[in-house]
């Protein structure tokens, strides 16, 4: 089969991340990178491929591109991915899908209107402990949830905000929990669903001098399908990332999955039921100074390639992604 043809818009830490797994795998071939920066251009230049300054002239002059990985800030996503939507393309999005549910949802009409696809990278749902709390909670080994708490307490310092322009801002970041934490949402949804009766509380200990909106909050909430639930988080943990746990207390048993990024089984006491052993999970993606969620990025290009290919379906589709922006803006309305 012919390989399946990506360009990429914004080539910073994981545009590059996005070059290096597509130049790795057989069926893909990059053919094009587009970024304002001069740098980014001289650094994008040793990969020998086309490329451009504007993204309306990549997608012309390019047109055998057949997906388009936006990697740009996250305020830029949504209008990006519809652009290129409308030029015939599929995209794959970097999280988060957009910052207003208005502009995810112009990017899924969109996408319904040109038969295209919309890959939302969300790659935490490949993580081991993520995929055995899934199956854990469908098989209905818990019963009926009763309480779910996530704590996300991570370092975000000015060896963070400093070395960036749009870091930190309120246009083009939105907030921790679309920057940092949008992952751990969307596990939240896509092991319970929706929420409603949205309560929170939101505080900016450390980081006045370097962005406009808040680093810590408290949410609290209750579940469409019964149970209340909690997300509490923060950026102001020092020096480095302390934890990212999930707590379920269910009808049946309680489960606990922690460690700094959710890597690990801390506490299963289910009925009837024994632990599995998992495989270890990928390490967290290295920033150098800082660290993010798990290095899972290559499982979302196989899972292009499959679905494109017609051997497999979206891992996280554009509702899914919408649903997580919907969410997060319904917290952040607390404010």
């Amino acid at each position: 089969m012919q390989p399946i043809r990506f360009a990429i818009v914004g080539y910073g830490f994981i545009g590059h991340r996005h070059a290096e797994i597509l130049r790795g795998h057989p069926a893909c071939e990059l053919i094009g990178i587009c970024d304002v920066s001069e740098a980014a251009r001289q650094k994008a230049a040793v990969l020998e491929v086309p490329l451009f300054e504007d993204l309306g002239e990549m997608l012309a002059q390019v047109p055998e591109a057949e997906v388009i990985c936006i990697c740009t800030p996250n305020g830029l996503h949504a209008d990006q991915a519809t652009r290129a939507l409308e030029a015939g393309r599929h995209i794959v999005i970097e999280k988060p899908m957009g910052l207003q549910k208005a502009a995810c949802e112009r990017v899924l009409f969109t996408a319904l209107q040109r038969a295209r696809q919309v890959f939302v990278v969300m790659q935490n749902r490949y993580s081991p402990t993520s995929a055995w709390l899934r199956e854990l909670v469908q098989s209905g080994h818990l019963g009926a949830i009763h309480t779910v708490q996530v704590n996300c307490f991570w370092n975000r310092d000015d060896r963070y905000y400093g070395k960036s322009t749009w870091k930190g801002t309120m246009d083009m970041d939105g907030g921790p929990l679309f920057t940092q934490f949008s992952h751990f949402v969307d596990i939240l949804y896509w092991l319970f669903g929706d929420v409603t009766d949205i309560q929170a509380r939101f505080s900016n200990f450390t980081h006045q001098h370097n962005t406009e909106f808040e680093d810590s909050g408290f949410v609290h909430f209750r579940f469409e399908s019964g149970g209340l639930g909690s997300f509490n988080y923060s950026t102001a943990v020092w020096d480095q990332n302390y934890e990212s746990s999930i707590a379920i207390v269910a009808e049946k048993g309680t489960v606990k999955v922690g460690g700094q990024y959710m890597e690990r089984i801390e506490y299963c006491h289910v009925e009837g039921y024994e632990v599995p052993d998992l495989p270890p999970a990928n390490p967290p993606n290295d920033y150098g100074v800082y660290k993010g969620s798990a290095a899972n990025h290559h499982y979302i290009f196989e899972n292009v390639v499959q679905t494109l290919r017609g051997d497999s379906t979206i891992t996280t589709n554009a509702l899914e992604g919408l649903k997580v922006v919907d969410i997060i803006e319904r917290i952040y309305a607390q404010r």
